[in-house]
């Protein structure tokens, strides 16, 4: 009966482990398409003309301050 036991709870564990091995690499994948989506939208926003024009005019006046 002990064996029995034993193989069962060698087979459960194995089963549960083998359920979760894929799991890992689809939320990497998931997770590594959300940040190129966020990156791509990223540089859109930060390469637009009008965040360009108040980027340049951040610098500028940061460039031109007198201390």
């Amino acid at each position: 009966m002990r064996k029995i036991k034993k193989w069962t709870r060698s087979v459960v564990r194995l089963a549960r482990f083998r359920a979760d091995s894929g799991m890992t690499t689809s939320e990497y994948a998931v997770g590594t398409i959300a940040a190129c989506a966020f990156a791509a939208v990223l540089y859109k926003v930060v390469t637009s003309a009008a965040v360009m024009s108040q980027l340049q005019s951040l610098l500028k006046g940061a460039l031109d301050a007198k201390f």
